[in-house]
């Protein structure tokens, strides 16, 4: 390292010990529920997720409602992280909150289908298109249940996903390219997975680098997002979907489109909003309003490939239709009550427009406080969600986030943030709005933004 680059790396350590301080002090319930906690849990809260926040430690959470929560210390924040997608609901929507609170009072599950399930399919599909739609428990459940089909009815083993991908807990998108070889991504151990095969990675936007890979024949499935959302926001190049949906048909590969994050993108999510074919399309998080629950559906040719396999319905053989996928929570009444609201009451046209709008001003303050103060930073708006990276240019692949990537400036940013009063997605620096999000809201993350962009632009660590 150069003087100047460790001259950097100190300022950058010390301004963060300072907010982490500070973020002590605001916080001392918390920090105390954080001692209890670690005494409990394997890695101090209910799941080690939760433990992924840049302060030191996280805070307890007493309310949440709409666009704002409340922590055990009495602090007040504008949730612009919203479960990092899984509450883009808002907290607490009054119609899934009547929806729920009716229906755990019927039952909250029997392994029985609920007459609003018949709703709910019709929805779907008038959302995303003509489908044949299974209900699960999240989105990793979905994705493994689309990859197991694509095995199944293509006779092949592999699975193809760009690096920097994220699915859920899906083994065979755990991987990453980093100098010019593969390996397993975000800190995740070895666990006995031949990745060699049942995976090929290859970087987002690069057709040609697809088109070699499927020259084999043993790659069962695409499974992509519309627009890379977890390594940053990574947007999409102009033409690569459609070449990517002409190669996969060409090589008799399922294409499986994750729309987990994009559903931000409106009521059908990106592929209804640019005319996307995928085989097999899955999404989870919001799409129960904070209930457990994800989704995926076939098309017409699909299911019927799935079909002559395992035909839909043979009562004499109980058995023949497990499909090594399932779960005796998946599809349960209290899920489907929830689903229903957020698709007819929730996650509305109306809605969207709203989340769009503040989307738009949000992140154009922010561009603009970019340039006035000649930031080398970048602001990306996709839909309801923005991404704020510092580095100067969008990234067209995961290689560009890992070479450009400030992960020391981000754990200032989310500490300091936390500090202001703003939640975001805590693994970058992504923000989503809500239909509760206020233009008061918007405003004060502009305030926050433009005191911590002076901040690091006086000790000179942009």
């Amino acid at each position: 390292m150069t003087p100047a680059t460790l001259a950097r790396a100190a300022t950058l350590e010390r301004l963060i010990e300072a907010e982490q301080a500070r973020f002590l002090r605001l916080h001392p319930r918390s920090a105390a529920a954080w001692r209890e906690g670690r005494r409990h849990f394997l890695y101090g809260a209910p799941s080690h997720w939760m433990r992924r926040w840049a302060g030191g430690f996280p805070v307890y959470i007493d309310t949440a409602q709409g666009a704002h929560v409340r922590d055990i210390d009495g602090r007040d924040y504008i949730d612009f992280c919203l479960g990092d997608t899984g509450a883009m609901c808002g907290h607490a929507p009054e119609a899934v909150t009547l929806a729920v609170t009716q229906q755990i009072g019927r039952g909250a599950t029997m392994m029985l289908p609920t007459e609003d399930s018949l709703w709910i399919g019709a929805e779907l599909s008038r959302r995303f298109g003509p489908r044949y739609w299974t209900l699960t428990t999240s989105a990793t459940d979905a994705n493994r249940a689309a990859i197991r089909i694509a095995r199944m009815i293509t006779g092949r083993s592999k699975v193809l996903v760009f690096s920097g991908c994220y699915h859920g807990g899906v083994d065979e998108a755990h991987v990453e390219i980093r100098d010019g070889r593969v390996g397993l991504r975000n800190m995740i151990h070895p666990n006995a997975v031949d990745h060699d095969a049942v995976t090929k990675i290859v970087e987002f936007n690069d057709i040609a680098a697809v088109e070699a890979a499927l020259v084999a024949g043993d790659i069962a499935c695409v499974l992509t997002e519309p627009v890379m959302t977890n390594f940053g926001m990574i947007p999409v190049a102009d033409g690569f979907h459609k070449a990517l949906r002409d190669v996969t048909r060409r090589a008799g590969t399922v294409l499986i489109i994750d729309e987990t994050h994009t559903l931000s993108c409106g009521p059908g999510g990106y592929t209804a909003l640019h005319g996307l074919e995928p085989d097999i399309l899955v999404a989870g998080k919001a799409i129960a309003g904070g209930i457990p629950a994800g989704i995926f559906g076939l098309d017409q040719v699909t299911a019927e490939r799935l079909w002559r396999i395992v035909p839909p319905v043979n009562p004499r053989q109980r058995q023949s239709a497990h499909l090594g996928f399932g779960g005796t929570l998946a599809g349960g009444a209290l899920a489907v009550a929830a689903m229903r609201a957020v698709l007819e009451e929730v996650l509305t046209e109306p809605a969207y427009a709203g989340m769009f709008s503040h989307a738009e001003r949000l992140a154009g303050r922010a561009r603009g406080l970019i340039a006035q103060n000649e930031l080398p930073w970048h602001v990306t708006q996709i839909g309801a969600r923005i991404e704020i990276m510092f580095m100067p240019s969008r990234p067209r692949n995961g290689a560009d986030v890992i070479a450009g990537r400030q992960p020391d400036l981000e754990t200032l940013m989310h500490a300091f943030y936390m500090n202001e009063g703003i939640l975001i997605t805590p693994f970058h620096g992504m923000l989503l709005t809500c239909p509760a999000t206020s233009s008061a809201d918007v405003d004060q993350h502009g305030d926050v933004f433009e005191r911590f962009g002076k901040l690091v632009g006086e000790a000179g660590v942009t």
